[in-house]
């Protein structure tokens, strides 16, 4: 239903000054889309009046691919083509990632993991896509235009691979990506300029599958992260997990298969939310071989099944409270993000750490992506009440290889962004023309212990002796958090550079082929909604005729209805072709078979009204 906007006289911008511009929150668990209308952000919901777009991607049998609440449905019944949870993918190798629980078929590749799906081998990269492309439709279709850009929300933790995959599959979705945002400084910003608060904030982010912390100071409009840290592997999925592990053991089952792995965490993670506002959830599901599932868990139990997780979460808390040099008095509130804080353990964690209740007036679920909408309409041009002026930080610390396998940091972690920041080098050898340069991310010492993330060389040094060339190399990020890196040679002034393409990142090449595939296959994407709008129209009206004659058929000759038959039956027949122009004609043949038909039904009806009525009693 579309809503009519007024505005006060003079306070509206014309059509053409406003551009359409969203804020996405990617989720582990569920994805949505916002915008700012009126001034005002709130979240874009779908037909049904879901704002919640389950994060799932399934591939059909029929090469169709379903995404959210119809790819949901298929998790049980083809648990290897249903892809859950692909934000834990985003970025990493199998090295990474436990697969040991997963029902997927994965791909031998040395960088970002792929998996094997009956459409072919899909990288987290492409299911992202899906889901990105699920929300660009229901924003153009939700403000009637086409989008001018997006800010989608990341994990503050994401490193540079993660956020440069997740950049990657918005130029699959064809979005242009306005500034990846990080998710608490998004729900800074929607809570800030909802409440009007000032001071130090603690975001506590709690998703599907990732832990943010952020601490945040805000001033005027000002929104500026202190310190931020977290664990890019936990989160609500983790819950599920521990759930599932006990029901195995107290249902005594060996590991099951795929289907039956996957029916047992879809009941964990029902437990899981039940168990939020009830003292006990019941857990009952036919496995496949027949047996018969029947437990029951306590709020008690989940409680001491995810203590340690709960725990987990309060060494990055501390580690951010350090970084920031803050008290716990120092701290104004603490504000809940992510579905995952609704369990009330994890409150009442929050509030006996920090000593006060968490702040949680906002959905945990929307706060994220009406943040993101908001500074997604500013990044846009458009006019805003707010003056915001976002200072993010860089989740983990960036440098280079030096001799002996050691990392030497250049930029820290919790450096603001934008930043660029320069250090000297010099030669290890006598007469070295050339330098091989090693990009790496994270906080420990050795380079074995850190993130490559690429490597380039700077050649054409003139020979000099051992540590006499003097090599400067700048790190430069960008708002988005994403690296470029120089290297120059001072007497000589030869230089290199390199933007930072992460070695799980796609490149040019691939995103360009994904691409085209897109826009090749678009025709054949429109051709097939042509053809299923067609069959539709000729069910409605077959239907529509056939109860007509069942009623009225009395009214027409015996050789009329046999014609209006004849035409039912070809239309029947076309409608299942492939051709949707057929379509159409055989329906206007119907629809023009019935005409004489129409009339008398229209005679008898008018007939029928005025039947047993005088002239002067009807109001004409």
């Amino acid at each position: 239903m579309a809503l009519l906007q007024i505005s006060e006289p003079g306070m509206s911008a014309a059509p053409h000054q406003h551009k359409l511009a969203v804020g996405i929150d990617l989720g582990t668990t569920n994805s949505l889309v916002a915008t700012v209308r009126s001034g005002l952000s709130s979240v874009l919901a779908d037909e049904q009046g879901h704002a919640l777009l389950p994060s799932v991607v399934h591939y059909a049998a029929d090469n169709t691919i379903e995404v959210g609440f119809a790819a949901q449905k298929k998790l049980n019944l083809d648990p290897h083509n249903t892809i859950v949870s692909v934000k834990r993918f985003m970025g990493r190798g199998l090295q990474d990632i436990d697969i040991s629980q997963l029902p997927y078929h994965f791909t031998e590749t040395s960088g970002m993991l792929q998996i094997d799906t009956r459409a072919g081998v899909k990288s987290p990269v492409e299911v992202s896509a899906e889901i990105l492309k699920a929300l660009k439709t229901r924003a153009e279709e939700a403000l009637g235009g086409e989008l001018v850009g997006a800010v989608i929300t990341v994990p503050a933790y994401f490193d540079d691979a993660q956020r440069q995959a997740t950049k990657d599959a918005a130029r699959l979705a064809g979005l242009n990506v306005l500034r990846l945002l990080n998710e608490p400084t998004a729900a800074a910003v929607a809570y800030g300029l909802d409440n009007a608060s000032e001071g130090t904030y603690v975001i506590y982010d709690l998703g599907g599958g990732t832990f943010d912390i952020s601490i945040l100071k805000l001033t005027r409009g000002v929104f500026e992260v202190l310190a931020t840290n977290g664990d890019s592997a936990l989160g609500g999925d983790d819950f599920d997990q521990r759930i599932f592990c006990w029901i195995l053991e107290t249902a005594k089952l060996s590991p099951r298969n795929a289907y039956d792995m996957r029916l047992l965490l879809s009941k964990a993670r029902e437990a899981k939310e039940w168990l939020t506002e009830h003292a006990e959830a019941n857990v009952s599901c036919m496995l496949s071989d027949g047996e018969y599932v029947n437990v029951t868990l306590t709020t008690q139990e989940f409680i001491n099944l995810t203590a340690t997780l709960v725990q987990k979460t309060l060494a990055p808390t501390r580690k951010a409270m350090r970084d920031a040099g803050l008290e716990i008095s120092d701290i104004q509130g603490v504000v809940m993000v992510g579905g995952a804080t609704r369990m009330p353990q994890i409150r009442k964690m929050v509030a006996e750490y920090f000593k006060q209740a968490p702040l949680t007036n906002l959905d945990p679920d929307k706060v994220v992506a009406l943040g993101a909408a908001i500074q997604a309409n500013v990044l846009a041009g458009n006019k805003s009440d707010a003056d915001l002026l976002l200072l993010d930080v860089i989740p983990l610390s960036l440098g280079l290889e030096t001799m002996g396998g050691l990392a030497e940091k250049v930029i820290h972690r919790n450096s603001t962004l934008p930043i660029a920041r320069a250090q000297e080098f010099t030669t290890y050898k006598d007469g070295q023309t050339a330098m091989s340069i090693h990009v790496v991310q994270g906080e420990r010492e050795l380079v074995s212990d850190c993130r490559s993330l690429a490597r380039f060389e700077l050649r054409g040094i003139p020979p000099m002796v051992a540590g006499a060339a003097r090599i400067r190399v700048t790190f430069t990020v960008d708002a988005d958090g994403l690296l470029s890196v120089s290297a120059r040679e001072t007497s000589s002034n030869v230089e290199a550079n390199i933007t930072v393409k992460p070695s799980y990142g796609l490149s040019e090449d691939e995103i360009t082929n994904m691409l085209k595939a897109s826009f090749t296959s678009a025709e054949i994407d429109k051709k097939a909604r042509m053809l299923a709008e067609a069959r539709v129209e000729a069910s409605a009206i077959i239907e529509a005729v056939k109860a007509a004659l069942s009623a009225d058929s009395a009214l027409i000759s015996v050789e009329e209805v046999q014609t209006i038959e004849a035409e039912i039956a070809k239309l029947e027949v076309i409608a299942l072709t492939e051709d949707a122009e057929a379509i159409h004609q055989a329906v206007e043949a119907l629809n023009h078979a019935t005409e004489a038909f129409a009339a008398a039904r229209m005679d008898a009806s008018v007939k029928l009204a005025l039947s047993g009525k005088e002239l002067n009693t009807l109001d004409l």
